[in-house]
């Protein structure tokens, strides 16, 4: 405890002499201060510097919400000491990919008498622990929670099943067939369902997504207003989730309004769905819907479905129309000022008025766009990509064009080929104005540590692409917050519960017509912290991305991918000059093959000063062990190291034990897989990846509008 005898730092004491004692500042501008320190260092530190700062420190604006998601520093012992000291204050408690705490540290949980929601998910979590802790929670009314093997709903007390009940809103991410908590939740409101299954167990055993049926089995939705599932790729994810949906069918709630299933591949419609859809249709007014593409696809769902004031719509990878969604979603342009959030992401006709007889890499239709801008004024979150949506040379405006009327847009995604001036000539990529270029299929060798591009290339940048629809476009999004640039045809060379892809399709001919400037136009976007480029075939030097390495200071996650020639990484001496400027990156993600993860490139990388997780994927790259040791040292606030190269199992193995040797007691969260990348036991070590790190930055995907805004707390 504080004593007030004892200060060991006197802040009221001296001033300096040239500046203002901060303690002279008023109460609220020190509170909103204080409420970017995180609240283990405040209650643990901050508080026992002077009298006025330990009271502050202990404001309920402080201690009412405490978050310890991604506090990668935060310990079971910390985790203690912040339960003792303000336990009883703490209303809501968010220890979500805490996966480095032990599953005792959950037992301190139940200081917080207090408690109304309660984010547990990626914790170590068993049934006993569960019912012991939900025991002492009477006030509890927000839970999320992971479901893993072993979980036995029996061991749950009578005192946590009546929590249970007075629970209104549930995440829960299954890790095993199972119903979990959810037929204790007899009042719930919201259900977000994560179903994270494997196909067969780590022994090899076929798993299998048949649950008990009986009484106390079965959910209760008759509250329900809001529905979510997101379904891993995987047949028993999709047997488990149609017993979820089997009592909804039976009665559908009246206050439902937000249904929404995110499913990859084929999730075929059955007949309990069926008269899930239909009963939706007659009795429901929807503000959110997302299904899978089978379920839409070739049906007359759509024109059937009543919406209210809709926020979020997802038709990812259906064959949708223009016609169809100008006509039963949009509903000719009425009443979508409420939409927020938009997900078209593979929907390859929906910018054409018809997709009977269309081709993929046809020309959209502008009138179709128009009016959908038009319409949904209000977008915050808009993806496009995973289609060809090509502007006809001469008919109607450019997407570009019509895109920057959006000017709320805070999300946006995006395909390389639709952002395309001219298509005047495909059969070339372009020459540009630039010096000491490495022109395609030439095998010469780049100097790393030399600069290989011209140093007047930003201004030579800014002459010729002011003009261009792209610069347009950015110059009128300038609160845009997140950018995916991803290719057409782009695929990750390392996708889910698969071996890794050897081999990758060729860009569009349009996106030949994509390079450096365009890349250099991002830089106008101060406010980027989210940056997505994948397949960007006419990356010749990488300049742009010097560009915005010197004027988006704000930027936190980077995601680069497939970037000019697949021989060779062009861009190497650009992205070490960008690196030397990103103080903000939290994030870094490259996939590019032959990529060499050198002395240099971890030199500059070390620049980052904020640098939390790294992974690099390289089929045939390369790694130093020095160089990657060096790094790790002298970045501290690195707690994730994922590499995937070309380098034997030896090596990568020798690398991981050398790192966790070294680092991991002074960094509990420390994660480090180094593995060869087409390895056949690739799949079993994903598995083991802690999913807040597999689904942020690991594997790819666009994540622009994936999910509703402010879905969970």
């Amino acid at each position: 405890m504080f004593d007030p005898g004892q200060e060991t730092l006197s802040a009221e004491s001296e001033e300096d002499s040239n500046g203002i004692n901060l303690m002279e500042f008023s109460d609220e501008i020190l509170l909103h201060i204080l409420s970017y320190v995180p609240c283990t260092d405040l209650v643990l530190n901050v508080r026992r510097t002077c009298r006025k700062l330990a009271t502050l420190c202990l404001d309920k604006s402080l201690t009412h919400m405490v978050l310890l998601h991604k506090e990668y520093q935060v310990n079971k012992d910390k985790v203690k000491q912040l339960m003792r000291g303000i336990g009883k204050e703490i209303h809501q408690l968010n220890m979500a990919g805490c996966y480095w705490l032990p599953s005792s540290t959950i037992d301190h949980v139940i200081r917080c008498k207090n408690l109304v929601k309660l984010n547990l998910s990626g914790c170590h979590l068993t049934s006993l622990r569960l019912s012991k802790m939900l025991s002492a929670l009477q006030h509890l009314r927000s839970l999320a929670i992971d479901v893993n093997p072993g979980f036995d709903a029996s061991q749950l007390s009578s005192e946590c099943k009546a929590t249970l009940s007075r629970v209104l809103e549930l995440k829960q991410t299954l890790y095993t067939p199972s119903y979990g908590v959810v037929p204790c939740c007899t009042s719930l409101e919201k259900l977000l369902l994560y179903f994270e299954i494997l196909d067969r167990s780590r022994e090899g055993f076929i798993l299998s997504g048949q649950l008990m049926v009986g009484e106390s089995n079965v959910p209760h939705y008759q509250n329900l207003r809001v529905f979510y599932a997101r379904l891993a790729p995987g047949y028993v994810n999709q047997e488990v989730v149609r017993l979820y949906l089997a009592v909804l069918s039976d009665r559908t709630p009246e206050n439902l309004h937000a249904f929404l299933i995110s499913a990859p591949g084929s999730f075929a419609e059955s007949g309990t769905t069926k008269n899930l859809l239909d009963s939706m249709a007659r009795n429901v007014c929807l503000d959110a819907l997302q299904l899978p593409k089978s379920w839409i696809n070739g049906s007359g769902l759509l024109q059937h479905l009543k919406f209210n004031n809709p926020f979020y719509f997802s038709f990812s990878r259906c064959t949708l129309s223009g016609g169809h969604l100008i006509l039963r979603v949009i509903n000719g342009g009425k009443d979508l000022k409420s939409l927020t959030s938009l997900n078209l992401s593979g929907c390859i006709h929906c910018l054409s008025s018809d997709s009977l007889f269309r081709k993929a890499e046809d020309d959209i239709d502008s009138s179709i766009l128009e009016s959908l801008v038009v319409s949904c004024c209000n977008l915050r979150h808009l993806n496009l990509s995973a289609a060809h949506h090509h502007s006809s040379e001469s008919l109607g405006k450019h997407l570009c064009q019509l895109l920057a009327r959006l000017r709320h847009l805070l999300s946006l995604a995006l395909s390389v080929c639709s952002i395309t001036d001219v298509p005047t000539n495909t059969d070339k990529p372009p020459v540009q104005s630039v010096t000491n270029v490495v022109p395609p299929g030439l095998g010469k060798k780049i100097r790393i540590g030399v600069p290989t591009y011209a140093k007047n290339f930003l201004e030579q940048s800014n002459q010729t692409s002011q003009s261009s629809v792209f610069w347009t476009l950015l110059e009128n999004l300038l609160f845009l917050k997140t950018l995916e640039l991803i290719g057409s045809s782009f695929s990750s060379a390392m996708p889910r519960n698969e071996p890794a892809i050897r081999n990758s399709l060729p860009a569009c001919s349009r996106a030949q017509s994509v390079g450096d400037s365009e890349v250099a136009a991002i830089g106008q976007l101060t406010f980027l912290q989210n940056l997505t480029l994948a397949q960007l075939p006419n990356i010749l030097t990488g300049a742009g991305l010097v560009s915005i390495g010197l004027q988006c200071q704000h930027l936190r996650t980077l995601s680069l991918a497939n970037l000019g020639m697949m021989g060779k990484v062009v861009y190497m001496s650009a992205l070490m000059d960008m690196l030397k400027h990103c103080k903000c990156l939290r994030d870094l993600r490259l996939e590019q093959p032959y990529f060499s993860a050198n002395t240099q490139f971890f030199q500059a990388l070390s620049h980052c000063s904020s640098l939390q997780r790294l992974c690099i994927i390289s089929r045939s790259g390369t790694l130093q062990f020095d160089a990657v040791m060096s790094f790790m040292a002298n970045c501290l606030e690195v707690i994730m190291c994922h590499m995937f190269m070309g380098e034997t199992l030896t090596v990568c193995k020798n690398l991981q034990q050398s790192i966790l040797r070294s680092f991991q007691a002074d960094r509990p969260a420390l994660n480090v897989i180094i593995f060869p990348l087409l390895h056949e036991d690739l799949t079993e070590v994903i598995r083991d990846v802690p999913m807040m790190h597999l689904d942020e930055i690991t594997l790819f995907k666009s994540r622009v509008a994936e999910e509703p805004p402010n879905l969970w707390w």
